[in-house]
């Protein structure tokens, strides 16, 4: 099993940034593509960003495009997501996950990921 815990959420004015991080337990970090989901409160769940094993391909949201930006260290099993120019409609629970097959496989489909962490909160006033 794999297992995840963010960090890094918070309390921010409207234009402040915040780091999400993603910290796996297990072998096999290196071998998943993992992505950021959210969810704010009577919403479906959002894709925000994906990227794969290796870092060769990221992918996001139009919401978040040029603010938002993914990224890996395998070697400390850990996920982050920079988060500029945070806007009130940002404010969701954030969640990491990653994704069922070990390779360069991913998707914007939530049903796809078999990993999750429990989510950090961000909220953003304006």
């Amino acid at each position: 099993q794999v297992q995840l815990v963010e960090s890094g959420g918070g309390l921010v004015q409207a234009g402040d940034s915040l780091r999400l991080s993603c910290v796996a337990s297990g072998r096999t970090f290196s071998e998943l593509s993992m992505a950021w989901f959210r969810q704010a409160p009577g919403k479906e769940r959002e894709f925000v960003a994906a990227i794969t094993r290796g870092a060769v391909h990221t992918d996001y949201a139009d919401s978040v495009k040029d603010r938002f930006t993914i990224s890996r260290d395998n070697s400390k099993n850990t996920l982050y997501l920079q988060m500029d120019s945070l806007q009130s409609e940002d404010t969701a629970v954030y969640n990491c996950a990653a994704y069922s097959l070990h390779g360069s496989f991913w998707s914007k489909n939530p049903n796809e990921y078999r990993y999750w962490g429990p989510g950090t909160q961000v909220t953003v006033s304006s």
